[in-house]
């Protein structure tokens, strides 16, 4: 079924952050109740047209800051020949010198380096060598499995949060500023120019709406990562409640009472 069509109407709830009152949460409840999930290697179809395995690897992945580089680092000196494709060409020219995963992308910012046209973490699917026993995919994903841990913990940033995008906005109340962090669907248009560019987008895609669990629940690390603990459990409450209304609104009895509730139109789509 096709991509659904952008700008469509969304329920949002705000809430002010538990942990911390000068901070207000706006949350977008049709993107975080619908029942999107990654399907890399189910269906996935890739942003690239001719590297429909690559999934969204295409381009590297963008630093969020320096941080997010040296981690990254720290946790590629874990891999090892036997997991990753790319472990050789990743070894520093020099002693003790460091790894060389990174690069300067087109518009100046640090990324992943790109190898054969994709990102260095990423495994080609039927790559063979001898004592190489990984498989196609994101080494760094492969790694949070094999030490038991999230991929939260293993991935760059911005790997680990799509396609949850977070923003932020200030508001002015009388006399203060308040921050409001905005989570939300990092849709295609949030890419910008280049996201116009994508052979295949998966949130607005009814293909990949077909998860056991809503996002809110299914991608509960990222978003307690992102938000925190005190903000995701308040989080869970207006999710809740709106999916135990639209639940009893469904019932034939209660239809002539129906509310307003926008559902994700990929998630309605594919229900069909």
């Amino acid at each position: 079924m096709p991509e659904v069509k952008a700008n469509f109407a969304r329920d949002w709830v705000e809430f002010v952050d538990p942990a911390n009152p000068e901070e207000l949460y706006k949350c977008d409840l049709t993107w975080l109740t619908s029942y999107w999930t990654c399907i890399y290697g189910a269906g996935c179809c890739g942003i690239d047209e001719d590297k429909p395995d690559a999934g969204c690897c295409s381009d590297g992945a963008y630093y969020s800051d320096q941080d997010d580089e040296d981690r990254t680092l720290k946790i590629a000196e874990r891999l090892t020949p036997d997991m990753w494709q790319y472990f050789d060409e990743a070894q520093p020219k020099k002693e003790r010198g460091a790894m060389r995963i990174s690069e300067v992308g087109l518009d100046g910012d640090r990324k992943t380096r790109k190898i054969d046209d994709s990102c260095i973490f990423l495994n080609r699917k039927n790559f063979e060598r001898p004592g190489y026993t990984g498989t196609f995919g994101c080494v760094l994903h492969h790694l949070a499995e094999k030490e038991g841990v999230h991929f939260v913990e293993t991935k760059p940033d911005v790997c680990w949060q799509l396609p949850i995008r977070r923003s932020f906005e200030t508001r002015e109340m009388g006399d203060q500023e308040i921050t409001v962090n905005v989570i939300g669907e990092y849709e295609r248009l949030a890419w910008g120019d280049g996201g116009a560019e994508f052979n295949w987008y998966c949130t607005s895609n009814t293909e990949a709406h077909v998860g056991r669990e809503p996002v809110y629940k299914s991608n509960k690390a990222e978003l307690v990562a992102l938000m925190g603990q005190a903000a995701y459990d308040e989080l869970v409450i207006h999710c809740d409640n709106r999916m135990e209304a639209i639940s009893l609104l469904k019932r034939e009895e209660n239809k002539r009472n129906l509310p307003l509730f926008v559902i994700h139109p990929a998630t309605v789509a594919a229900g069909k």
